[in-house]
């Protein structure tokens, strides 16, 4: 038995035309009846760093008898020279969580995945606490179990407190050890299994891991860093999944 938190998580790679550029995590998202790509906004789109990818491929399962069998599934950024991702603003600015549509039509008829829900995320900010553990489920590096192309965890605690906006902004701290390619990783929490109608999934949902913080004025021969991550709130998930 693969466990499911393991198969909601994909390794995305992006690319401007056939050129491979980064590689980063995401995870699915279903709203009603329509399947999402969520990961940072950053991952899509960076202005500083003149990032622009075109596209992205993610990879997918394709035998629920074989999970060495996977497929590259190639998701286009752009139609008739418009962005297709949805990004959010609140009252701070920018956020930096993006979600891509996904025709689910497209996907392998064999496809094996598992995807949250609304009914995966918090109802009530007191639901956890701070030091409460957590997982950050991605690809550290793109790093993966290359045979059977499955994330791997992170442990972590919430580090700040939850519910509230740090320094004003839409998101909460985490203390994973985390690397470059995590960027979009699912910020879970472990619940259980009969507090869902299906059980399938017995995570909440918290955030997105969006990046690691740091202080600058820390002096890097003296100060380690501060091994402290962003990750936004997941319920923009709501926002950006409307119709």
């Amino acid at each position: 038995m693969i466990e499911s938190i393991l198969l909601a998580a994909t390794r995305i790679t992006t690319f401007h035309q056939q050129q491979a550029l980064t590689n980063a995590s995401g995870f699915f998202f279903r709203r009603d009846e329509q399947l999402f790509l969520v990961t940072s906004r950053h991952v899509l789109y960076d202005e500083p760093s003149q990032h622009v990818p075109d596209r992205i491929e993610i990879e997918l399962h394709t035998n629920p008898d074989n999970l060495a069998e996977s497929t590259a599934f190639s998701i286009p950024l752009y139609a008739y020279g418009q962005r297709v991702w949805r990004q959010g603003l609140d009252t701070a600015g920018a956020i930096d969580v993006a979600v891509v549509a996904i025709d689910g039509a497209a996907l392998p008829k064999t496809g094996v995945y598992r995807a949250f829900t609304p009914c995966h995320l918090p109802v009530r900010f007191d639901q956890v606490e701070v030091g409460s553990s957590l997982l950050v489920v991605g690809f550290p590096l793109g790093f993966q179990d290359s045979l059977h192309h499955m994330p791997v965890v992170r442990q972590a605690i919430v580090a700040s407190s939850f519910g509230l906006r740090f320094q004003g902004e839409g998101y909460f701290l985490t203390d994973a050890r985390t690397h470059r390619g995590t960027s979009g990783a699912p910020v879970v929490m472990r619940v259980a299994a009969e507090d869902f109608a299906s059980s399938d999934l017995p995570w909440m949902l918290l955030g997105v891991h969006s990046a690691r913080l740091d202080v600058g004025f820390r002096d890097p021969n003296q100060d380690e860093a501060l091994g402290l991550n962003c990750a936004w709130y997941a319920d923009i998930l709501l926002t950006l999944t409307e119709r």
